[in-house]
């Protein structure tokens, strides 16, 4: 699990240190990861990044409970109240630009709702739910 941690990690750094990502490059780099692990993964799916979003996992929050069911408007977050940047890349094009700060917000954030860092399947799928918004 660590070494599949670090791999991500190392695909983000190698993108964020040759250019400006894109949510589809960092969604790439996360695939590349989940192929490396598993080869019979078959592709991220917007429905799981979804369900993902608006569940709880053990925790009081789900990802909605500050983002929003659909983040494309501003959020909140639950115990501080500030104010949230909408979430989606459609409404925030900086939202994932940049690999470090996605890979940080991430960590952060799934700490907060699953209690663990979350794998590279959940981070895609994730990002397939978000980058649905706007299409």
């Amino acid at each position: 699990m660590r070494t599949r941690l670090l791999l991500a990690g190392a695909l983000l750094l190698a993108i964020s240190v040759a250019t400006a990502a894109s949510p589809a490059d960092i969604q790439n780099a996360y695939g590349t990861a989940a192929r490396q692990a598993n080869p019979g993964f078959t592709g991220f799916s917007a429905s799981r990044g979804e369900q993902f979003f608006k569940t709880t996992h053990g925790a009081e929050w789900s990802c909605s409970t500050c983002h929003g069911d659909a983040p494309i408007a501003p959020g909140k977050h639950a115990k501080t109240g500030k104010s949230i940047t909408a979430l989606a890349p459609s409404a925030d094009p900086q939202r994932f630009s940049d690999a470090a700060r996605v890979e940080k917000w991430f960590r952060r954030n799934c700490n907060d709702v699953a209690g663990r860092e979350c794998t590279v399947v959940e981070k895609g799928d994730v990002m397939a739910f978000l980058m649905r918004f706007g299409k």
